[in-house]
């Protein structure tokens, strides 16, 4: 073999293990579809040894193959065949442009309301975004799936997600454990949004890593957020001073979504809440957004919508709208 060439490539932003597949089936499958490359994997380094044709054909799929990966979240004996046998680079599949993120499992995570979809859009020409509306409309979900994609695509180093934790206060040192134990409570439907979007092994590693945090936020003070997508969710709590300095925490190619419920204050006087103002303050910035959510864009139970409309209207001192039920039906009869 004369011509022979020897090509040494590293794998990034995926678990090579992920793409040997199981029991390495998948670099398996990849050695007999190039036969006159010798092909030696050792953890994330790929040594391929051959013709220098093949061996630049064989580098290019294996982009491709990564690629895949990290934007759809799988790989299939299929697509290791589509990628590496085919005449050409592995065609792009159809593009559905609802969808922000592939999760767990073959779960697909799109923007499914007007407004879900409009804070993908403002996304894509804004580094910050504020996002207000009820329980259940999806605000922290789908800025938490626009977080995930950009560190799949790796527009980001690190994903960082705050909240207050208001109700915490004078009563965290009765809570037991350590300080981590004491507001993992708060902090859990963050956890819970994670673990709908990547692998628990990959997610716990990342936490480790630095890569994902989840912190209160009395931890943002002093820190200058570089190459991250920030989230502060809850945000409803924060007062003026609070959110000042989370806003002011953002550096070089950081993005921030703001979310919160501004009829869901938990502070002592609901007055003190930060956020109102703070949107008041910016609105009409070039590169600041806000999309505001309403009980339209509720996707929890169906009660959820009826139950924030109630509520609604008790606070604006107007009568629910009644409800087509059996037994209304039955009194108009």
């Amino acid at each position: 073999m004369t011509d022979a060439v020897g090509k040494e490539i590293v794998i990034e932003g995926v678990d090579p293990r992920e793409l040997y597949g199981p029991k390495n089936a998948y670099l398996d499958q990849i050695r007999t579809l190039f036969p006159t490359l010798k092909i030696v994997a050792r953890g994330s380094s790929i040594k391929v040894l051959g013709p220098e044709a093949e061996t630049r054909l064989f580098a290019r799929r294996l982009d491709g193959l990564v690629a895949y990966y990290i934007k759809y979240g799988y790989i299939s004996s299929q697509v290791v065949d589509q990628c590496f046998a085919g005449s050409t680079a592995l065609a792009e599949a159809p593009v559905d442009k609802d969808v922000i993120v592939y999760g767990n499992n073959g779960n697909i995570i799109r923007a499914r309301t007007v407004n879900q979809q409009r804070l993908v859009q403002l996304y894509e020409h804004d580094d910050l975004l504020f996002a207000v509306g009820p329980a259940g409309s999806g605000k922290t979900y789908t800025a938490i799936a626009l977080a995930v994609r950009a560190l799949k695509e790796r527009q980001v180093r690190r994903i960082i997600l705050t909240r207050p934790a208001v109700e915490a206060g004078e009563k965290l040192g009765f809570l037991p454990g350590d300080m981590k134990e004491k507001l993992d409570p708060y902090l859990q439907p963050l956890y819970d949004a994670l673990n709908d979007m990547i692998p628990p092994a990959r997610l716990v590693k990342y936490m480790e890593e630095g890569t994902v945090q989840i912190a209160p936020l009395a931890y943002m003070r002093g820190r200058t957020l570089d190459n991250a997508f920030v989230i502060l969710d809850e945000a409803q709590n924060t007062t003026l001073s609070q959110i000042k300095m989370f806003l002011t925490r953002m550096g070089r190619n950081a993005r921030f979504i703001v979310t919160g419920d501004v009829t869901q204050v938990d502070l002592p006087r609901k007055s003190d809440s930060g956020l109102v103002r703070a949107m008041e303050l910016l609105r009409g910035v070039d590169g600041i957004g806000t999309v505001e959510f309403d009980r339209r864009d509720i996707v929890r139970h169906p009660l959820v919508k009826q139950i924030v409309e109630a509520f609604e209207h008790a606070a604006e001192g107007t009568p629910a709208p009644e409800h087509e039920t059996s037994n209304h039906k039955h009194k108009k009869e």
